[in-house]
């Protein structure tokens, strides 16, 4: 099978190349971001395409690979903290690039699978425990609105056209190469051993959290699976609740630090109290959360400090 990764080269993209190219798929990848042959190779792209999701890009890789079967569609903005800065650029790498892409399976791909990768952000504010795929869409940032775009642009391509698409929300996505958001920020301070580590909001935020490791493997898992129909969305979280201040104590203690942690108390722009997924799609797939959060944060140290060192 022929599998394409639109936004190969970022965090979740990269893994999931490994884990598709490491089942044995012929993995072909667009986005942005410089790769060298040798790198792509490397990473598990056979081709990487380096430029907008758009017909001419896709066009050249059905020239040279012929049509996909399957299409995980990853490219987009990916920061809440960047929509709020700049969310006309958030609209266009989110919203416009998922309807070049639709248009263009559309005209030249109708059959092909399309596994749309979305987020939690959809959701808004105002849920408490955890939150089913039914529940009110309240998203409360440009990026959470524009992810909600993009899965409306798909609902309406697989009811007017006949395309077949599945929708997976994720979560609180963590784990090696990730290089931004809270995780980052608070290994590179205490890396600078900072005496007091001072982090906005609560504390009490509660997020689920997930390793990309396992996350990839799902998202592999849901494009192979049966699809009872054409249009589905499934929540990509463990439905355990994790607060933010048991993040930062557990990366605290993972580091060795005798660090003091701190919260300024007040809730950052766009940013829910509670996200926790109601997982009952993901157990109907019998599908197994193999990575504890123990052993994730002390993954992600041991990475942190190995690309220091590098």
């Amino acid at each position: 099978m022929s599998m394409w990764v639109t936004g190969a080269n970022g965090f979740i993209g990269r893994h999931l190349v490994r884990e598709l190219a490491g089942s044995g798929h012929a993995v072909h990848g667009v986005g942005h971001g410089a790769l060298d042959p040798a790198d792509a190779r490397a990473l598990g792209l056979q081709t990487w395409i380096n430029g907008e999701v758009d017909a001419a890009n896709l066009n050249a890789l059905a020239a040279a690979h012929g049509l996909p079967s399957h299409v995980f569609h990853l490219a987009g903005g990916s920061s809440v903290g960047l929509s709020m800065e700049r969310p006309f650029e958030d609209f266009s790498r989110t919203v416009a690039s998922t309807a070049r892409l639709l248009e263009w399976l559309r005209s030249f791909a109708p059959t092909a699978r399309l596994v749309a990768v979305s987020s939690a952000a959809v959701y808004g504010a105002d849920h408490t425990g955890p939150i089913p795929e039914s529940a009110a869409l309240v998203p409360m940032s440009p990026y959470g609105h524009h992810k909600r775009m993009m899965e409306q642009l798909c609902q309406s391509y697989v009811q007017s056209f006949g395309l077949r698409c599945m929708v997976v929300r994720l979560f609180s996505v963590y784990g090696p190469n990730l290089r931004k958001q809270l995780l980052w920020d608070i290994c590179s301070r205490l890396r600078s051993e900072q005496r007091a580590l001072n982090l906005g909001g609560t504390g009490a935020e509660i997020r689920d959290w997930t390793d990309v490791r396992d996350v990839v493997r799902l998202l592999a898992r849901v494009a192979e699976a049966p699809w009872q129909n054409d249009f589905g969305v499934i929540n990509g979280g463990s439905g355990r609740g994790v607060s933010v201040a048991e993040i930062a104590n557990g990366l605290i203690g993972h580091w060795g630090s005798s660090t003091a942690l701190q919260f300024s108390g007040v809730a950052r722009p766009g940013d829910p109290t509670s996200l926790l997924a109601d997982n009952g799609r993901v157990r109907d797939m019998n599908f197994d959360w193999r990575i504890p959060l123990e052993r994730g944060l002390a993954d992600y140290v041991e990475w942190f400090r190995g690309q220091a060192r590098a």
